[in-house]
């Protein structure tokens, strides 16, 4: 119970910001010049004024802002996001065939850049005067000035064009054949490289964070006190220490997820990973703008669902966190 009425607030602030972006999404790209009917009208090599007004009477850009706008919210509450025209099929239905590839292509990410980075940080926390952790600090500060597609494009380089060891791009090769294990091995290659890209970033935000979370909770009251009662410095480090000290990493985790979802957009153009980034930018090409909201409104969903998730996580890790609040 006392964890439950705290969640459940945060769920009905968290729906309340999911109405407001989408406003706000909808408001954006109503006040940009041009809309489907200029589109349609370039692909299709022309129209006259009273064909622009049928189609905009169709699509019904013909109705006042206000109107659009609530007519776009109760359809979004039927998870009704409106027809691609560019696509030639419903938004949802776009959307959920994209959204399974770039949930794998982010989750992946971000387990390994969190695993990773606290692993580095503990083992450089422990040893802060080592070679090892000045090498940690080196990758830090390098993953974290490195634009993330300047980092893929050096990766793609290096091990698809000139050592040939992972696929070009794509998620599968067409031309594979085989069982489930198979398969997947496949998908698994074509992951290497995008899902090193997109964690180089947050890795270094997190073995950084993790080693100064680490070497102050190491420097404490009692862990000293640990060490005076005898007890081994894994259990120090790993029962006492690192517990407390992955509060901060997991905060930083959930507040750096709408950046993994939006750096995902910039891997996808990169390697061509048919996921929600890659229909973002041929929707913005194509103008069409209920793909670009629907797209718009899952990335937010998915943000904020990220959101909750680590304010649970957190409770769970930390009870003070509930108190507190």
């Amino acid at each position: 119970m006392n964890l439950l009425l705290p969640l459940l607030q945060r769920v009905f602030y968290a729906a309340m910001l999911l109405v407001a972006v989408l406003i706000l999404n909808f408001s954006m790209l109503h006040l940009a010049p041009g809309d489907i009917a200029d589109t349609i009208a370039q692909a299709s090599g022309g129209a006259d004024a009273e064909m622009m007004a049928q189609i905009r009477k169709d699509y019904g850009l013909d109705q006042p802002f206000l109107v659009q706008l609530g007519q776009y919210i109760g359809k979004v509450l039927t998870l009704d996001l409106g027809y691609s025209f560019f696509y030639n099929q419903p938004v949802t239905t776009l959307i959920f065939e994209k959204l399974p590839a770039t949930l794998l292509l982010v989750i992946t990410a971000q387990v390994l850049a969190l695993v990773v980075g606290v692993f580095l940080g503990v083992f450089s926390a422990r040893n802060p005067r080592g070679i090892v952790s000045y090498l940690v600090t080196f990758i830090a500060l390098f993953g974290y000035a490195a634009p993330v597609f300047w980092t893929g494009i050096l990766l793609l380089i290096a091990f698809s064009l000139k050592i040939q060891l992972f696929p070009v791009a794509g998620m599968v090769d067409v031309a594979i054949e085989g069982g489930w294990f198979v398969k997947a091995l496949d998908v698994a290659r074509h992951m290497v490289l995008p899902v090193l890209t997109l964690s180089s970033i947050f890795l270094a935000l997190y073995s950084r964070l993790c080693r100064a979370s680490m070497m102050e909770v190491l420097g404490s009251d009692y862990i000293r006190t640990a060490k005076a009662k005898g007890l081994s410095e894994r259990q120090i480090t790993y029962k006492h220490a690192l517990k407390n000290s992955l509060s901060p990493v997991v905060t930083l985790a959930g507040l750096q997820f709408s950046a993994v979802v939006s750096g995902a957009v910039l891997v996808e153009t990169v390697f061509s990973w048919p996921g929600l980034g890659t229909l973002a930018l041929q929707s913005i090409i194509a103008r069409d703008t209920p793909t670009i909201l629907g797209i718009l409104f899952f990335s937010a969903l998915v943000v904020i669902v990220g959101n909750l998730i680590t304010d649970f996580v957190l409770r769970l890790i930390d009870p003070r966190v509930g108190k507190s609040s």
